[in-house]
């Protein structure tokens, strides 16, 4: 029964289970039972059958959040570029977060156009989850300190304001962005929708089987505009096809261009279902100020691998590059001075030994610079250093496909799958 309750969540939002883990998609169904006092999974299966409302309720327990602000913030960055030059030409602009879970993304993405001085009135973004829990939470708008990491956290006093429970964002944040509650796979998605320039969809096509990707990826190709820009996460880069999205070689974006001349008809889902209008949800009652604990992820165990011939055998065991050099690497490669980059993220391995993600910064420097070999002679090193280091993985699949070994980049996308696997189950 387990498997068949498995399939439906498939047939309805695309989850392929094994991408939980082994027992991710148990757990839920076992809280689920609990809660609707049933002790034998086949009446759950049943209820299931007979109850949207329950049905919803899984979806729930099985989405589990986690996200924060600016969470890889290159992406952030070269957004707010494309779209400050947009808005010079007088042009507005149509953005849309895809799942935006509780609301970090689309008010990060709100955030980092007012600092790049885009004018409100010149842009909007439709936020959109298939979790009706996760959506009234981001309309709600309290957070607490586990929304704000990394070393940059400035924003928090320009766009924040300290209210009971946390800080809600200000209303210019808030003003552009809409919430609506749909399921990108569902017959009737956003309809009349469509014509959005920017749409990011992060971290959700590793949740889906192949087949599903090129499902979702043929419906975000209907909804994006002529040329528009598509996000992905880090483990995603290898999975847009070649003739319909054209990879922005952009260091630490994660983006892509609609080829041009491409128009693709947006595939139904394998549910039979009348097509639903989605509205945007209404305000809602407070939530509790307590929000339940949100999943951290775990890493994937060790896995042992033959050195690569690339890199010469006395190499040893790093401990990571300066963090510090590292980042303003990064700096340095978001702001363009490329050159400048590549110093400061040899000078980082000089100075603190090898380390994987520095290796992979080249790797993503040499790439921008068109210096193709040289790129996936750095991504190599990284996965020697890391066998399960995903950005190494998915660009140096990329550039495998480019380069025609479609074997080779095969294989990498199936270690980037089992390692998605391992660290969310």
């Amino acid at each position: 029964m387990l498997a068949a309750i498995e399939a439906l969540l498939k047939e309805r939002i695309g989850l392929d289970a094994a991408s939980l883990g082994g027992s991710g998609v148990g757990r839920a169904v076992r809280a689920r039972q609990e809660a609707c006092d049933l002790q034998d999974v086949e009446a759950y299966g049943a209820l299931l059958r007979q109850s949207p409302a329950e049905l919803q309720a899984l979806v729930e327990a099985v989405v589990v959040p986690e996200t924060w602000f600016f969470r890889d913030p290159g992406a952030f960055e070269v957004m707010a570029r494309l779209v400050r030059e947009r808005s010079a030409s007088g042009r507005r602009t149509r953005l849309m977060s895809l799942p935006c879970s509780t609301g970090e993304e689309p008010y990060s993405i709100s955030m980092a156009l007012l600092d790049a001085g885009v004018p409100l009135d010149r842009f909007t973004i439709d936020a959109v989850d298939v979790s009706a829990r996760s959506i009234a939470r981001a309309q709600h708008a309290i957070y607490g300190r586990h929304a704000f990491r990394g070393a940059e956290t400035g924003f928090r006093e320009r766009h924040f304001e300290a209210a009971e429970g946390g800080f809600r964002p200000s209303e210019a944040v808030r003003r552009p962005v809409r919430f609506l509650r749909g399921n990108l796979l569902e017959p009737g998605f956003l309809p009349g929708g469509g014509g959005h320039d920017v749409i990011f969809c992060r971290n959700l096509l590793i949740y889906f089987d192949r087949p599903t990707q090129e499902a979702a990826l043929r419906v975000l190709h209907g909804l994006l505009a002529p040329e528009g820009f598509l996000f992905l996460g880090p483990s995603e880069t290898a999975l847009p096809s070649r003739r319909d999205f054209v990879w922005l070689k952009l260091p630490m974006a994660f983006a892509f261009r609609k080829a041009p001349g491409t128009s693709l008809q947006a595939v139904a889902s394998p549910v039979e279902a009348a097509p639903r209008r989605l509205r945007p949800i209404p305000s809602l009652p407070p939530m509790p100020q307590q929000a339940p604990a949100l999943r951290a992820f775990r890493p994937a165990p060790p896995v042992a691998v033959s050195p690569l011939p690339v890199l010469p055998a006395t190499i040893p065991r790093p401990a990571p590059a300066p963090r510090a050099g590292l980042a303003e690497a990064q700096r340095l490669a978001d702001a363009g001075h490329l050159a400048e980059a590549v110093r400061q993220c040899e000078a980082a391995i000089r100075e603190g030994g090898p380390s994987a993600d520095a290796f992979h910064l080249l790797g993503l420097l040499r790439d921008a610079e068109g210096r193709r070999a040289e790129a996936v002679a750095q991504y190599r090193k990284a996965l020697y250093l890391d066998p399960q280091h995903g950005e190494a993985l998915a660009h140096l699949a990329l550039l495998l496909e480019q380069g025609g070994d479609d074997a080779g980049a095969q294989m990498l996308r199936d270690r980037m799958a089992r390692a998605a696997r391992r660290s969310a189950g």
